[in-house]
């Protein structure tokens, strides 16, 4: 389902023009950022040229201010993760940070190899850094991207070519109990990161197992009773 950065080359409008949406399916606009730049692979690579930035209810979307036909996008379906950055060892200006899913297997990503490299095999780029000219709208770009990213659940299966989409805890086949045997309204999960469902259903298998040890205890027992 993961489709990585891809490329952008068409807008609509007049002047530096913007995104073309679906909105025939619903897709809407929800944020826009002036004088953002992008990095995309290795934090050694330069940042392209200021930029706008185009939140959706589907995707982020950069273009380029200075060259018409440049710009880039990312459904949030591929966005595994996203943080706000403020260390200056990791990127020496605070940005947002974020990995890309690419959706293939391949471990290589985009290195230092091609870093003189003007064309970027975005195929390859696991990383993306968006860096707004006034670090205080990191937070409401971070915000945005929380927002967005909980329009776009991950598909857990597919199923005849239709994929079954995760809404709620319920789909789990389990929830998160407190000490008094009530549901947890605020399960903890890492912020602007996606849930590990894995780890749920190792806990419904292993809740599976513990009912087959209970009656092996209970035949035990009643073996016990029967010889004497």
């Amino acid at each position: 389902m993961a489709s990585g950065i891809r490329s952008v080359t068409e807008r609509s409008g007049e002047g530096v023009g913007k995104p073309i949406l679906d909105a025939d399916n619903g897709e809407e606009l929800m944020l826009v950022q002036h004088d953002v730049s992008i990095v995309l692979g290795s934090s050694r690579r330069s940042p392209e040229s200021p930029g706008t930035l185009y939140i959706t209810t589907r995707q982020v979307v950069w273009l380029s201010d200075s060259v018409m036909a440049k710009g880039y996008a990312v459904d949030f379906l591929s966005v595994s993760l996203h943080a706000v950055s403020t260390d200056p060892e990791a990127y020496p200006s605070p940005c947002i940070y974020a990995q890309i899913e690419n959706g293939t297997e391949d471990d290589e990503s985009e290195d230092s190899d091609s870093e003189s490299d003007d064309t970027l095999n975005l195929s390859k780029i696991t990383e993306m850094r968006l860096v707004p000219s006034d670090p205080k709208q990191l937070d409401t770009l971070f915000a945005m991207f929380c927002e967005c990213a909980e329009l776009n659940p991950d598909p857990i299966e597919e199923v005849d070519g239709e994929y079954d989409w995760i809404t709620s805890a319920d789909q789990l086949g389990t929830e998160d109990v407190d000490s008094e045997g009530d549901a947890d309204p605020n399960p903890a999960h890492p912020i602007g990161a996606k849930e590990n469902l894995s780890l749920a259903h190792s806990v419904v298998q292993l809740q599976i197992n513990d009912h087959r040890f209970e009656d092996a205890d209970e035949m035990e027992q009643d073996g016990k009773n029967g010889d004497n």
